[in-house]
């Protein structure tokens, strides 16, 4: 590989990362302003399956080649696979009602050490000595990062289970994008997926804000696990054109496409270290435009999970090997 193709896969993953690392400041700033989290999510999907639809018809007409098109059962497969992203959005955004973006972003980043217990499982074998060392400093860099050692930190119960949430269904995301109908172009995959997405938060739409929220059951539950935020009302379009436009372009278009481009350059191996930016880019965003507090211990448990994740992902000698001879 040229290096010039490194060099752009590693543009390109490194600012598609820093972009999303800014995702959910612009959330939290959604929430100052009085928008919900149903809002938030669905001015955020509609706007980016809008913008997707429009980017794969100029792909479609312009393009001098044919492109594949995905068979039936690689369209309920990717749709499927997509709900994972809905509950990604979801989850995270739910998440940072009740506890700091910098400390959301923390528990998103436990995919690091989900998805090689996923592998595990998946490959029938134990992780190597690297990955379980590189599993050891990121929960140890976890419990610096959230401050956990602080005696006068509280942290809501419900933030951490829905930030562990989101990092859960980030992973399955993480897993299935890369393994299901790879010939297909960049953003017909990527628009199908979202399209799977939007199924999760058009139902939480409903039933959170425009639903039968009356239902005592579903009520209760709902009440539990979210904050005591949302009722049933008019939803408000205003949030399209104040949030939902940057959310759309930050969260469900530009990432996913710079991130298809720069992967296949850059390689898996160095471009999931590449795309740990987004970790100190948004916790750095919500220190500058949300004024939150990150002191010191914080960012030491920061460097220690991005160290982490660059130890995992450094290639072994056997890998050496193969390149040197290549």
């Amino acid at each position: 590989m040229k290096k010039k193709n490194i060099f752009k896969g590693v543009l390109f993953v490194g600012v598609g990362a820093s972009i999303y690392g800014m995702l959910a400041t612009f959330v939290k700033l959604a929430y100052q302003d009085g928008y919900t989290t149903s809002e938030v999510t669905t001015s955020q999907f509609v706007l980016g399956l809008v913008g997707l639809l429009i980017l794969n018809l100029i792909q479609t007409t312009t393009s001098k080649k044919t492109l594949s098109t995905p068979s039936s059962k690689e369209v309920r497969n990717l749709m499927l696979a997509g709900t994972s992203l809905g509950c990604t959005s979801l989850f995270y955004y739910i998440a940072v009602q009740y506890i700091n973006v910098s400390v959301a972003i923390v528990l998103l980043m436990q995919s690091v050490w989900f998805s090689v217990v996923v592998e595990s499982f998946m490959t029938k074998k134990l992780p190597n000595a690297r990955k379980i060392l590189s599993v050891i400093i990121v929960l140890i860099g976890t419990v610096l990062a959230t401050n956990l050692i602080n005696s006068k930190i509280e942290l809501d119960w419900k933030g951490v289970f829905w930030g562990l949430m989101a990092a859960s269904s980030y992973t399955l995301t993480m897993f299935t994008s890369n393994t299901l109908a790879t010939h297909l172009p960049v953003l017909r995959k990527s628009f199908i997926m979202l399209c799977g997405g939007s199924i999760v938060i058009f139902a939480f739409l409903f039933f959170a804000q425009i639903g039968p929220l009356h239902i005592d059951g579903l009520k209760s539950v709902y009440l539990n696990f979210t904050e005591n935020t949302e009722h049933i009302r008019a939803f408000d379009y205003s949030i399209l054109w104040k949030y939902g436009l940057i959310l759309s372009l930050f969260g469900t278009v530009i990432p996913p496409i710079l991130f298809n481009i720069g992967f296949p350059n850059a390689g898996l191996g160095l471009g999931s270290i590449v795309s740990s930016l987004e970790l100190p880019v948004s916790v750095t965003m919500a220190f500058v435009l949300l004024g939150e507090e990150v002191v010191f211990i914080q960012w030491i448990g920061i460097a220690l999970i991005l160290f982490a994740i660059v130890l995992m992902n450094l290639p072994g000698q056997k890998e050496y090997k193969v390149a040197e001879l290549s």
